[in-house]
């Protein structure tokens, strides 16, 4: 009963919880970039290399099995064969989502630590007497009367 005790504490703590929404939003924050990635950017990206499409790049490591009837120049036919292959063409997709996320992620940062910065610079409130100056101030203002 002690160990239920103990995880529910640890479920309950804040981090755990920010955490989560951390992994969840960062999960479907992927699926955007994948999108911008493979619908917007390696498009252009094969327009200006001259239609270069990145997922043509593979080598193949083993025989075609004979009942094969796609195209055996098509990675992903190949592919859901179970063609053993290198696709370093993929690969290149994904390092170039990596880099965009990485990018996106560093703005975000550099966006927040810009903000923490500007808080932290910002001048203290003028802090008045505290109340050991004003008990002071009372007591030598009852003294002037007597």
């Amino acid at each position: 009963m002690a160990i239920l005790e103990e995880f529910k504490t640890f479920i309950a703590r804040g981090n755990v919880l920010d955490l989560a929404v951390g992994v969840i939003i960062g999960g479907a924050f992927g699926k955007i970039v994948t999108s911008l990635t493979e619908s917007v950017i390696m498009p252009v990206v094969g327009f200006v290399t001259g239609g270069v499409d990145f997922t043509k790049y593979f080598v193949r490591l083993g025989p075609i099995p004979a009942s094969f009837k796609g195209d055996p120049e098509n990675y992903a036919q190949l592919k859901t064969a179970g063609v053993p292959m290198i696709g370093y063409g993929d690969f290149i997709t994904q390092a170039v989502n990596f880099l965009i996320v990485a990018f996106i992620i560093f703005l975000i940062v550099k966006a927040a630590n810009s903000l923490i910065r500007k808080e932290e610079a910002k001048p203290a409130a003028p802090k008045g007497p505290s109340e050991v100056d004003l008990l002071i101030e009372i007591r030598d203002a009852l003294k002037a009367k007597d």
